[in-house]
């Protein structure tokens, strides 16, 4: 967790928006011990995405949490930590909360749709095996070096579908475990949410697609819903430290 990158996000949580933080190593570790430190002063995990040249970045967006623990947890770390601003000066990170989020970000980062992926890979194979026959004369021993070609692009994807699926259920048990509910949003995407959590933040596949879960918009927003995550407050919360007298 670079110093720099966490004096950014703090001082762009300061504004109580939504806010973009990218890791160009494709760091899940990363990634989990900002999103810990984001929910020390009042912001919550929200998605994550692939990004940039061959997918080597992830882009995690977190978005301020307006209920009322995470409110009083905000008030009392900027009271206790005033110069957290500096990246340094930082609550201490506590490891089972920093693994809890690494679960859920590989979870949506390799959940249902990442097998949806691989089947499709699968069938594209299919059809890309046959018309290479074709194209290289559509003799028999054609389609014998296109059934080649194709039982080894099947293993590959094999192999990755059966790790894929494996990841996926040790994620998905340490988050039940932890009292996570698995829900499902309007695109078929499964989430993992947080105890008392009525609602994931935003709707649809990280940005603007408008689903069960959050208005239409840029980001979405969280329905009223009771917990420590759902209920909003009238007042915006303390994302920034407080005001030097």
């Amino acid at each position: 967790m670079g110093k720099r990158q966490t004096q950014k996000m703090l001082r762009l949580m300061a504004g109580g928006e939504p806010v973009e933080l990218t890791s160009p190593m494709a760091s899940v570790k990363k990634l989990a011990r900002l999103a810990f430190v984001a929910q020390q002063f009042g912001y919550e995990y929200a998605d994550v995405r692939q990004g940039g040249g061959n997918n080597s970045q992830l882009k995690m967006l977190i978005v301020p949490d307006p209920g009322p623990q995470a409110q009083a947890r905000a008030a009392q770390n900027w009271a206790q930590y005033p110069n957290a601003h500096d990246g340094v000066s930082l609550p201490p990170l506590v490891p089972d909360a920093v693994e809890l989020l690494k679960a859920r970000i590989n979870f949506d980062l390799t959940g249902k749709s990442a097998e949806k992926r691989i089947g499709y890979g699968a069938l594209g194979v299919s059809i890309g095996a046959v018309i290479i026959a074709y194209r290289l004369g559509g003799t028999s021993d054609d389609f014998v070096v296109a059934a080649v070609i194709w039982l080894a692009l099947m293993a590959i994807l094999g192999i990755g579908f059966v790790v894929t699926r494996k990841r996926n259920a040790k994620f998905a048990a340490r988050l039940k475990a932890a009292g996570f509910a698995p829900v499902t949003d309007g695109t078929g995407r499964v989430r993992y949410l947080p105890p008392g959590s009525g609602t994931p933040y935003g709707g649809g596949p990280y940005y603007g697609q408008p689903g069960p879960y959050g208005q239409p918009g840029p980001y979405g927003a969280p329905q009223q819903a009771p917990g420590p995550y759902g209920a909003p407050q009238q007042q915006p919360g303390p994302y920034g430290p407080p005001p030097q007298h």
